[in-house]
């Protein structure tokens, strides 16, 4: 059988830096995956935590390709999503490697013929979801290639979702320990973008990774703006942040719950902003054609739950706003991260309210999990409330969390406009005695409006009924707003001070309010802005990227191409985009933007020319070249 350039018949093993070149058209590889992939080249096991866009894929699929060329077979990947399967094995395709998936969106036609390509070692590179793992006719299939000596790797993508502590805990993944049991011998790599001290413990112990070598990689996102913002009003905020500085660029909505979900998409496009919902509630078919859309449609937004992004390869997703806050740090760097996968300049924007901060805190303790889960939760929500609540450096925190030290970014919303801090130790003093004297008053607790009404002195039906106006603490507060009382409110809880519990979040005094009473505890809080205010203006957007005509920006490596270079990106882009529909491919898997804005820089005249192109491996010279250079010839110069 003519199986190409991957015959296993090769006399000898190819460089791994030989096959980065030839197959995937780049020079040099970036920060560890060389020691990575000369490891798992030699057979050994590992976990590799690198951040979103730090080529992970890179790390199992060059192995795969140098152990296949030297008569190792068959690597598996475990990939969770179908989407990220049919993706990465069309990029693969595209670049010559041969690949599929075992899924449920092949019928059983389709699952016969993957098994034969399978079982006649043509395959490079097999992906398979977790469940399909533990089905027994797989298993077979896999013991016999495994006797003949054609079982190559196990790749574990998305290694997170093995872990009860991590953010994506997935039940299927558990079952992947039969891997080290039944195939010993064979290397396995777990790979992640994000896991803290808790979840790499379980990852190692679940996948039986104990001797493996562990690779962790730097965090930092540095193409990555992050702001937050206190909710006043969360469409205005989120409807000005859209057409200020991302107008017509592609992006990701978050939001806790599918109503909210489905209100926000609409709510979009009746404001003529091309949104599509994403959740786990509508139908198969309609996620698959919005992901589709949004993976090959430029300037797309789409509004989704978690549910949506897990493995999503689009490169130019220019920001990720969340609208409501999310459980953790780790799903916040993870979804976050999915922004400004081609290293352009990216933002994560997070709107929150003290709503957010009590049905966050209320979740988890009516969830039917044990104390030292509920615990361990409780204190990963902390971690975020001082990432929301913090008057530092944004990055330097969050990178701190995953253990690594850094300088303050100067990018971060903190650091461009550093917040106004004030002694807020008098204020919350006032708000703990309120709490305080209304529960002791009438032999329960109550909640955060009602705690605000006594302290502002506002007679509602309430505050007499309760005969609250009698309290010692009505009206102390009336110099502050209901927004200003909000903002320390909600810092009090992120500081741990005040609690909210049961179904009406009745607000009760931790223990360490006691001090903070006393006076022997100094409160200074990050000032609460003033509503409807805004850091940044269309203006300050223009002045830092150059973008004067309000449609998306040229992405950085193209923006300083002079006016024939900027002809030519435009031929080329139109071009890729017509190959793309006619592969029924996202146009970034047939090039990326710098690529082709590389290609437009240097007008190669010649195939040789055009083979040193970062990107161009040798399938896509050969497919593409020719008519990449005609398009090159025949655009404006």
């Amino acid at each position: 059988m003519n199986t190409g350039s991957f015959s296993s018949s090769s006399p000898a093993p190819d460089s791994a830096q030989q096959v980065l070149q030839e197959v995937f058209g780049y020079s040099a590889f970036r920060g560890a995956q060389q020691a990575i992939v000369g490891h798992v080249c030699g057979g050994g096991d590992a976990l590799v935590l690198m951040p979103t866009g730090g080529g992970k894929s890179l790390c199992y699929q060059i192995p795969a390709i140098v152990r296949h060329r030297a008569g190792q077979g068959v690597t598996v990947v475990v990939s969770p999503l179908i989407a990220l399967m049919h993706d990465q094995v069309g990029a693969l395709d595209e670049a010559g490697v041969p690949a599929a998936y075992l899924n449920s969106s092949l019928d059983l036609s389709g699952v016969q013929h993957v098994e034969r390509e399978l079982m006649s070692g043509r395959l490079v590179l097999l992906y398979a979801a977790p469940e399909r793992l533990t089905q027994p006719r797989f298993l077979e299939l896999l013991d016999r290639l495994h006797e003949r000596g054609r079982l190559s790797l196990f790749a574990i993508d998305e290694a997170h979702c093995v872990s009860q502590w991590g953010h994506d805990f997935r039940e299927d993944y558990l079952q992947l320990s039969v891997l080290a049991e039944r195939f010993a011998g064979v290397p396995r790599i777990a790979l992640t973008a994000t896991a803290d001290d808790h979840t790499r413990a379980d990852i190692i112990e679940r996948l039986s990774l104990a001797s493996a070598r562990c690779f962790i990689s730097s965090f930092d996102r540095p193409n990555i703006r992050y702001t937050l913002v206190e909710r006043d009003n969360a469409r205005a905020q989120l409807l000005r942040f859209l057409r200020d500085e991302h107008e017509g660029e592609a992006g990701i909505v978050y939001c806790q719950s599918r109503k909210k979900v489905e209100d926000t998409a609409e709510w979009l496009q009746g404001e003529g902003i091309a949104a599509l919902p994403y959740h786990a509630g509508l139908s198969t078919e309609l996620r698959r054609r919005n992901q589709d859309r949004f993976l090959r449609e430029d300037g797309l937004i789409m509004v989704a739950t978690i549910a949506f992004g897990m493995g999503i390869d689009k490169p130019d997703v220019r920001f990720v706003a969340h609208l409501d806050l999310p459980k953790n740090i780790e799903g916040y760097y993870q979804e976050t991260g999915r922004a400004g996968r081609d290293g352009e300049p990216a933002e994560a924007w997070l709107t929150y309210g003290l709503s957010d901060v009590v049905n966050q805190r209320r979740m988890i303790d009516e969830s039917p999990a044990d104390d030292t889960f509920k615990r361990l939760q409780r204190a990963k929500l902390d971690a975020l409330l001082a990432l929301a609540e913090s008057l530092d450096c944004r990055r330097q925190r969050l990178l701190a969390y995953f253990g690594e030290d850094s300088a303050p970014c100067g990018n971060c919303d903190n650091c461009l406009h550093p917040p106004a801090r004030w002694d807020a130790t008098d204020a919350a003093r006032k708000l703990l005695s309120c709490i305080y004297r209304c529960q002791q008053h009438s032999g329960f607790g109550f909640g955060a409006g009602h705690i605000i009404d006594v302290l502002r002195g506002k007679l509602t039906d309430k505050v007499q009924q309760r005969r609250h106006e009698r309290l010692s603490t009505f009206g102390i507060g009336h110099d502050l707003s209901e927004a200003q009382w909000r903002s320390v409110l909600r810092q009090l809880l992120a500081l741990g001070h005040v609690q909210a519990e049961g179904d009406f979040n009745v607000l009760s005094l931790s223990d360490s309010a006691r001090a903070v009473l006393r006076g022997e505890v100094p409160v200074v809080l990050r000032q609460a802005r003033e509503a409807g205010s805004r850091q940044r203006t269309r203006a300050a957007r223009t002045a830092r990227l150059g973008d004067v005509s309000g449609a998306p920006r040229l992405p950085a490596s193209a923006a300083t191409l002079d006016a024939a270079g900027q002809a030519r990106y435009a031929a080329l882009r139109a071009w890729r985009g017509e190959v793309a529909r006619e592969h029924n491919l996202p146009a970034y898997v047939v090039f990326h933007d710098a690529t082709l804005a590389q290609m437009a820089q240097s007008h190669p005249k010649s195939l040789a020319e055009l083979a040193h192109i970062s990107g161009v491996g040798s399938k896509k010279l050969a497919a593409y070249g020719e008519e990449i250079l005609r398009v090159l010839a025949q655009s404006v110069d």
